[in-house]
């Protein structure tokens, strides 16, 4: 007989659902258990009519409009949200955009939206967890611990980062253990609560409730390294007396399923607790002279299935650093505390989190659903991703190309939005990857998601005067030899205006017929001017840090 050690499980909590679906705002009042209950019951009752198993746009915009008392927009922005975690090919998602550019009015984009819908057991799990950014000092509502020695989990700098909960680990594996009940709870079919609706000791859970679970929490068998969703860990025939599955009632025994996940539960293998204390250490940047401390940088990416990719970086201070690799592709990047340099990441990735970085730049392969920027300073991105989001960001810049609204949190000040202006030769190509094309682009229709504390003063849209399109200055194999979807109008008018006045400048000297000697001097001022923008500018370093001893202008292809 089989030594019960051999089907030991270990379960860990997902770290995806966190990073990209958890927005860095409190959550609405109205997605409270009580409501996420009711909702729960009401869902059940209305099956029949698009709203279980599976919950369609406009039946979710009606609870959410008629009865949680959301705006249609931010209704939608959950919906869009919980559907960018959904995996679908990225032929599928180049088709709906396709769709939705084929649409002439509102009416008709409505009309394919309605056509949309979630799982709806996963969805409420989705909804339920946006409790993680709740501000409350009672933990008896979202569970929340006030700092201690074994809750903390540390940055690549040794910094506490329990503040920021959409990357802590061991916040998400506390958050789950402490409302656990709740998510079972909600889970549950109405006839298996109480009267006050709660779980008894005979309520059931159906394998679909279970298979939902899935969503947040995935585990393997010990020694295995082959990594499954919840549920068919838990319909496994060896594990049915432990996770409480009834072949007679083709269902789970709530206390033995609880107790089981309770026991189970431990620290994610793949999340960045993992990547800093044992992953691989990238030496991608130098140390530069003045750094008070030294560039981190560290990846998983040659250990871990590649749904778990991740790569952080900190404490970059002064350089350029340029990657497009096989370490980046499909990758959950953080960069932290970077100051006053120009990374290049030109590569596929699977989301970016840009937080406390200051002076820098920031070029990025097309991101396949979020980038976020979190309590930064002066800092300017260049990107395609499928969502951005600012919180806590003060004169920061943004070139972008986006298929939903920019999402502007709390805490902004002085933000600018500007198109998307670059070019590398693999860029198309990595968009294709990624299921993202060039239209629709809604990089100048951002969205207050706080508008009782926000001011529409926090932004402005960067003025065609001030624009100027950005070169990536690499050699690299491919076939993008200009922007993607071009410039709007009045920025290619700004540049095409800008271009004739050069030609009557060159004009102008070519016919002043200079002498040799009036030529020279004449050059000499000149450079003498350019270098001057150079060091206003702050390009004079971005050229001196280009210069590599020995990879030269081809280092972003190792």
């Amino acid at each position: 007989m089989a030594k019960m050690d051999q089907f030991t499980v270990n379960l860990w909590v997902k770290m995806e659902p966190f990073i990209v679906g958890a927005l860095q705002i409190p959550p609405p009042s109205k997605f409270s258990l009580h409501y996420l209950r009711k909702m729960s019951t009401y869902v059940r009752m209305h099956s029949s009519e698009g709203y279980y198993p599976y919950l369609f746009w406009p039946m979710w915009r009606h609870i959410a409009c008629g009865k949680l008392q959301l705006e249609k927009d931010l209704a939608w922005l959950y919906f869009e949200l919980f559907d960018s975690l959904v995996e679908r090919t990225a032929e599928e998602r180049l088709e709906w955009a396709e769709v939705m550019l084929s649409c002439t009015t509102e009416e008709e984009a409505e009309k394919q939206r309605n056509k949309l819908s979630v799982d709806t057991l996963q969805f409420l799990l989705f909804l339920y967890i946006q409790q993680l950014n709740k501000v409350s000092l009672r933990t008896s509502l979202v569970g929340e611990e006030w700092p201690n020695l074994k809750s903390k989990s540390y940055s690549l700098t040794g910094e506490s980062t329990n503040q920021i909960k959409n990357w802590n680990d061991s916040y998400h594996q506390a958050f789950i253990q402490n409302h656990l009940q709740d998510l079972l709870e909600l889970l549950l079919d109405p006839d298996q609560l109480s009267a006050s609706s709660h779980s008894t000791h005979n309520s059931l859970v159906t394998p679909e409730a279970v298979r939902a679970l899935s969503f947040l929490i995935e585990g393997s068998v010990k020694n295995n390294r082959t990594v499954h969703p919840l549920h068919q860990l838990a319909l496994w025939q060896p594990l049915h007396a432990s996770s409480g599955f009834s072949k007679i009632s083709k269902a789970f025994s709530f206390p033995k399923l609880e107790s089981w996940l309770r026991t189970c539960l431990t620290g994610n293998p793949f999340g960045i607790s993992a990547c800093l204390k044992s992953g691989k250490k990238l030496l991608w940047a130098q140390q530069v002279e003045g750094a008070t401390k030294r560039a981190k940088i560290a990846c998983n990416t040659h250990m871990v299935p590649s749904a778990h990719r991740m790569v952080v970086m900190s404490q970059v201070y002064k350089q350029t650093l340029a990657k497009s690799s096989d370490t980046l592709e499909d990758s959950h990047v953080k960069i932290h505390r970077c100051c006053e340099s120009f990374i290049y990441l030109l590569s596929p990735l699977r989301s970016v989190s840009i937080e406390k970085c200051r002076n820098s730049t920031f070029v990025l392969g097309p991101v396949q659903t979020v980038v976020h920027l979190h309590s930064c300073d002066s800092v300017k991105v260049i990107a395609v991703c499928r969502r951005l989001s600012l919180s806590s960001t003060t004169s920061c810049t943004l070139h972008i190309l986006t298929p939903t609204r920019p999402l502007i949190l709390l805490g902004n000040q002085a933000i600018t939005f500007a198109p998307f202006h670059t070019h590398y030769p693999m860029l198309e190509d990595h968009m294709g990857r990624t299921g993202l094309a060039t239209v629709p682009n809604y990089w100048d229709n951002p969205v207050l998601v706080c508008k009782d504390n926000c001011d529409w003063k926090v932004f402005r849209f960067l003025s065609p005067s001030e624009f100027y399109p950005f070169v990536v200055p690499f050699e690299m194999e491919g076939d993008t030899t200009e922007i993607p979807g071009g410039l709007p109008p009045a920025y290619q008018k700004a540049l095409s205006q800008r271009e004739q006045r050069i030609q009557v400048w060159q004009k102008t000297v070519k016919e002043a017929r200079l002498t040799k000697a009036q030529r020279k001097r004449f050059q000499v001022l000149v450079e003498n001017k350019f270098y001057e923008w150079l060091v206003h500018t702050g390009s004079r370093q971005q050229l001196d840090s280009l210069v590599l001893p020995a990879a030269g202008s081809k280092q972003a292809a190792g």
